[in-house]
């Protein structure tokens, strides 16, 4: 058998030093990597906690506003049904003291109104058939 002659073993040795100093180095690239990415991290998750605590208060307000249209336009709306419920009401009993001081008027004028309305409903029937 041969014996490594001590040049072989030199180169070998250099070899694996070169690999260690390698692996190291590619160890600390790695490290420096990852800290890199923690720190980057942790700023965007610092940023983020900021414009959370910033728009909160924006949010909240926005649905304050909102909520105070939506009710003012409640409001509005029930103020609106009231006064639409007090006109039909008091147009009903316009119509109820009429009929009691005019009956025979108010007759002519029912049957005045139901015959137009027939002649309408005619008309639109024959037109719809052609």
């Amino acid at each position: 058998m041969n014996m490594p002659s001590s040049s072989t073993q030199s180169f070998g040795h250099q070899a694996s030093n070169v690999a260690d100093d390698a692996s190291r180095a590619a160890d600390d690239a790695i490290q420096g990597t990852a800290r890199a990415v923690d720190e980057g991290a942790e700023r965007l998750s610092s940023k983020v906690d900021d414009l959370r605590n910033q728009a909160a208060p924006l949010i909240n307000r926005v649905s304050t506003q909102a909520q105070a249209a939506a009710r003012r336009g409640i409001d509005a709306a029930k103020e609106g049904a009231a006064q639409l419920r007090e006109k039909a009401a008091s147009a009903t009993d316009q119509t109820v003291a009429y009929v009691k001081d005019e009956p025979v008027k108010s007759m002519l004028i029912a049957a005045a109104t139901g015959a137009l309305l027939m002649g309408v409903i005619t008309l639109l029937s024959r037109s719809s058939r052609d």
